[in-house]
């Protein structure tokens, strides 16, 4: 079925429907690894549809892992060998420490350099490096004390 065709869905359950539907377009190529799908809108309209509808159907997809949800730009079908892109700099940046602490750049104990210092390198605001340093936190990879700074966490096994 091309993108452009659409049939009618009917019956109780109508979100696996429209799963299944979007799900054989990515499998079809019409939707290629790394491309937007249409918008909520656009999905209601080509499938008569309510937009919960079309929230529960690509929640579905997103939780099989074919689609990911990039706020402020969309969801994009993922591909099994590429990984998408994040959309934040925070992200970017946790990706970036997380790495470091995980390959042992930065040893257990080991005190990470200050929000000023991670400011400079990753031409940031403090705000967003703050933000990555709540993330590391989360995840417990570091733990801050309060008075000394950011330290790095034993690894959760």
């Amino acid at each position: 079925m091309s993108t452009g065709e659409c049939w009618w869905l009917t019956g109780a359950l109508i979100y696996p429907q429209l799963a299944n539907r979007i799900r054989a377009q990515i499998a079809a190529g019409d939707y290629p690894a790394g491309s937007l799908l249409p918008s909520e809108s656009a999905l209601v309209q080509r499938f008569h549809v309510a937009r919960t509808t079309v929230r529960r159907s690509l929640a579905v997809l997103e939780d099989e892992g074919l689609i990911v949800t990039l706020p402020g730009k969309g969801r994009v079908v993922k591909s099994a060998d590429a990984q998408i892109q994040r959309s934040y700099r925070y992200q970017e940046i946790a990706v970036i420490l997380r790495r470091q602490i995980q390959t042992g750049s930065f040893a257990v104990g080991t005190l990470l350099p200050s929000e000023q210092v991670l400011r400079r390198q990753h031409g940031a605001s403090r705000n967003t490096v703050r933000h990555a340093l709540a993330e590391l936190e989360r995840e417990g990879l570091i733990a801050t004390e309060h008075g000394r700074g950011r330290f790095v966490r034993p690894l959760p096994d």
